[in-house]
């Protein structure tokens, strides 16, 4: 999965550290944000850009709103925005307004590179656990 980038927008530091860490196991380098107003400008400098990993709960703007944005920008039109949060009973609101998947918190380190290749290869993923 050489040259694969993929954004992560989370404000807890210890989600994100791990996040990082099983995605660069996986050879997939990544940008983080940690807060969801500066994510135009952040978009503005990502060159090639694969997966979002959403964060749905956060100050100022949760992951519903940025999704929203997310939506409407030509720069992601084609990339997968996937779900990633401790609520997991938020699964079925995350798929009705239209995420392309959804992660359960805690990550599953043992099952996460077949859960990333599946959304590299344009699968849904939808896990709780």
């Amino acid at each position: 999965m050489s040259e694969r980038h993929a954004l992560i927008i989370d404000d807890n530091a210890r989600n994100v550290a791990v996040l990082v860490g099983l995605l660069e196991m996986e050879g997939v380098s990544s940008t983080q944000v940690t807060n969801p107003t500066r994510l135009p400008d952040v978009l503005d400098t990502i060159g090639r850009l694969d997966v979002i990993f959403l964060d749905l709960e956060m100050p100022g703007l949760n992951g519903y709103d940025v999704l929203d944005s997310l939506k409407t920008d030509p720069r992601v039109a084609n990339v997968p925005i996937v779900a990633c949060t401790v609520h997991v009973s938020e699964i079925q609101v995350a798929y009705d307004i239209g995420f392309h998947g959804f992660l359960g918190k805690p990550l599953n380190p043992d099952k996460f590179p077949t859960q990333l290749a599946r959304i590299f290869n344009g699968e849904p993923v939808w896990e709780t656990v």
